[in-house]
């Protein structure tokens, strides 16, 4: 049996290093060594969602998506990657991972947007044509707003279009009872909660939570009306 390749542990995620070389593309893994240095490099989106999201825009094949609250563009760079070269990417702000993304020869496909993620939501809904033309979308921001985000993507998201909610088991702690979450996660670990629960009753979307990792998760949406 051939033997995988591991990473060494990295702050990014605790479980770094039982994530093959061979999934990971050479630019993206530059992406996530370059972000290693950074004090809040925690806040990256974990190896394994990358992959699965990979996976997950191979099957849509989107032409245009969005992101909101992309740090170092981690995430975004597999975006970009991964969709059509006449694709398009709508998304935040980042600076630090730029450089690997002009290196991989993406940075075309993105369109960039330095505001607020809400503020831009309402920027592109001012466009009534704007409505129901995107086939994919990715939000890791402030968990308060999960539920605001997912309410302007509804009317900007196609039917059948996807979005993915990163962070949605909140390190395990919206499966604890409120006094044993770490202190600094209570607030997050509350609006999380009621994010699922809004989620899982939304007639609007066909849902899975995909556990991943160590306590991290991922929320799949299918618009079906």
């Amino acid at each position: 049996m051939e033997k995988v390749k591991k990473h060494a542990p990295s702050p990014l995620y605790s479980g770094n290093e039982c994530v093959p070389t061979r999934t990971e593309p050479e630019p993206v893994k530059e992406i996530r060594d370059v972000t290693v240095g950074h004090p809040m490099a925690m806040m990256s989106t974990a190896p394994d969602a990358g992959q699965l999201i990979a996976i997950l825009l191979k099957l849509v094949n989107p032409k245009k998506t969005i992101e909101i609250g992309v740090f170092t563009g981690y995430s975004l760079l597999y975006t970009a990657l991964n969709i059509p070269d006449e694709a398009k990417v709508n998304r935040e702000a980042y600076e630090i991972g730029l450089p690997v993304i002009q290196k991989a020869r993406v940075d075309h496909k993105i369109e960039f947007i330095e505001s607020e993620g809400l503020a831009a939501l309402d920027q592109l809904l001012e466009n009534i044509e704007n409505e129901g033309k995107f086939d994919c979308a990715y939000v890791d921001a402030d968990k308060a707003n999960y539920w605001n985000y997912h309410e302007k993507l509804m009317k900007l998201l196609k039917v059948g279009g996807v979005c993915v909610y990163d962070n949605t088991l909140r390190a395990g702690t919206v499966a604890m009872a409120e006094e044993e979450a770490p202190k600094l996660l209570k607030a997050e670990r509350k609006t999380t909660f009621e994010f699922n629960k809004s989620l899982a009753a939304d007639p609007r979307v066909q849902l899975s939570h995909v556990p991943l990792g160590d306590g991290i998760s991922i929320s799949i949406c299918r618009r079906i009306y």
